[in-house]
């Protein structure tokens, strides 16, 4: 499983019109399946999205995690204050190998059902560590709006 992480301030994603998942603050995640992948990668990168430190402290050191901040801003919220949490998108395009020619290979991805199973399972792992979990639609063409803030950027992968 591979993923794009990218802490943002606000974030959505549209379907034929239709804004279908969006956050105010959190982490925009790029969610790719592979082949081989299983439930023990969809946990893995759950796990290490809600908990990866990248969000700044008082000391403007990145030292907070995803959980760290919702946990704060539930604390502090007000009626009608913006979600916190994690804007998922399907993108089976990050198994794609380049490497020879032009035109990008994606044998690596995981078969489109399989594919839809991990990544609804990947969604239901990032509710139980404490988020708000939003999303885009599987296998639907998306336009996806984001401000990257920082800008910060990372990339995972649940066999490295």
């Amino acid at each position: 499983m591979k993923a794009i992480i990218q802490r943002v301030r606000e974030a959505s994603v549209t379907v034929e019109g239709n804004v279908t998942g969006s956050i105010e603050m959190g982490l925009l995640v790029y969610l790719g399946v592979a082949a081989d992948d299983s439930e023990k990668d969809a946990e893995w990168m759950a796990y290490k999205v809600a908990n990866l430190r990248i969000f700044k402290d008082a000391g403007g050191r990145m030292n907070l995690s995803l959980k760290d901040i919702a946990a704060d801003a539930d604390a502090n919220a007000d009626a009608g204050e913006g979600l916190v949490g994690v804007l998922t998108i399907s993108q089976f395009t990050l198994l794609a190998d380049a490497r020879k020619g032009h035109r990008p290979y994606y044998g690596d991805a995981g078969d489109p059902e399989k594919a839809k199973t991990l990544y609804e399972f990947f969604k239901v792992k990032i509710t139980e560590q404490g988020l708000k979990s939003e999303a885009g639609v599987f296998q639907a063409h998306m336009d996806v709006r984001y401000i990257n803030d920082g800008p910060v950027t990372i990339i995972l992968d649940s066999k490295s």
